[in-house]
């Protein structure tokens, strides 16, 4: 029987809206009734987690940062592992120096170069100039959802973070294919960060200890929960280590082949309420 799920919520829990829908909060509240621990397994920042949440009356676990934090339900720190400050400057100097869009998630705020919509304005430009063909929609789409976060404190620089707070999530975004290769290729070879990929348009960086499936085997642990009566769903490369390691696991039906082929089952798509639709399969115990 399950007694923890672990949902991702970008392509996942929000819709194509960037909302939950009734369905997957009705099914959140029928899980929690019937004993199921429910924990959002995100690569966003924990506050802004709680912004989604804030009228919905449901709290839950978070892990955030794509594993790098976990908060409890009421919002207390309950674990984090950040990046070595050293290494996480050195690889913002690069972003910076290479025209990248980034955002670093800390303790309490999400810092984005003043100039970063600007970037990606200019990369939207060049790309339609280059390819008329280009559907600049599903581009502008893309900026907006790094927009609707929350927390966001800009910078001109990222010498003006604060010396003396946590790194624990650097995020680059481009448009441009070569530019996110070239910055692949620069840091998944570098043994103090783990690299995920978590849509079309991003890299993100984080210690190389973190990841959501690290994180998830660290809760259940607390919780006393065999990693046997745990369940995941996600869309994204950024879950797979969740998905590989619950004792059931669920793609969405939106997913990456990839991410599907590594799954024991498929849901609906996130448009379908499908996190509803596996979440009411463990309530019933049905396959």
């Amino acid at each position: 029987m399950t007694k923890l799920i672990a949902v991702d919520l970008d392509g996942t829990l929000l819709n194509e809206e960037n909302r939950i829908s009734d369905k997957n909060l009705e099914a959140i509240i029928d899980a929690q009734k019937n004993g199921i621990e429910v924990v959002v397994a995100t690569g966003r920042a924990h506050f802004d987690v709680k912004r989604i949440f804030k009228d919905t009356g449901i709290t839950t676990w978070i892990i955030s940062a794509n594993g790098a934090t976990i908060h409890k339900p009421n919002g207390e720190l309950f674990h984090s592992i950040p990046i070595n400050k050293e290494v996480a400057i050195d690889a913002l100097s690069w972003l910076e120096k290479e025209g990248f869009y980034y955002e670093v998630s800390s303790n309490h705020s999400i810092y984005s170069p003043q100039k970063g919509q600007d970037l990606l304005v200019i990369e939207m430009d060049r790309i339609k100039s280059a390819n008329p063909d280009v559907n600049i929609e599903e581009l502008q789409s893309a900026a907006e959802k790094q927009n609707s976060q929350a927390g966001f404190s800009f910078i001109q620089s990222y010498k003006d973070i604060e010396e003396d707070l946590d790194i624990y999530n650097i995020l680059a975004f481009s448009f441009h294919e070569e530019k996110l290769k070239k910055g692949w290729s620069k840091f998944e070879t570098q043994k103090e960060l783990t690299i995920v990929k978590s849509a079309n348009h991003n890299f993100e960086l984080e210690h190389k200890n973190a990841s959501k499936g690290n994180a998830l085997e660290i809760l259940a642990n607390k919780l006393n929960i065999e990693l046997v009566e745990t369940a995941a769903v996600g869309d994204s490369f950024n879950d797979l280590s969740m998905l590989k390691i619950a004792g059931r696991s669920a793609a969405m039906g939106n997913a990456n082949e990839e991410i599907k082929n590594a799954c024991k089952e498929i849901t609906l798509t996130n448009d379908e309420d499908g996190v509803a639709h596996f979440i009411y399969k463990l309530i019933n115990n049905t396959n």
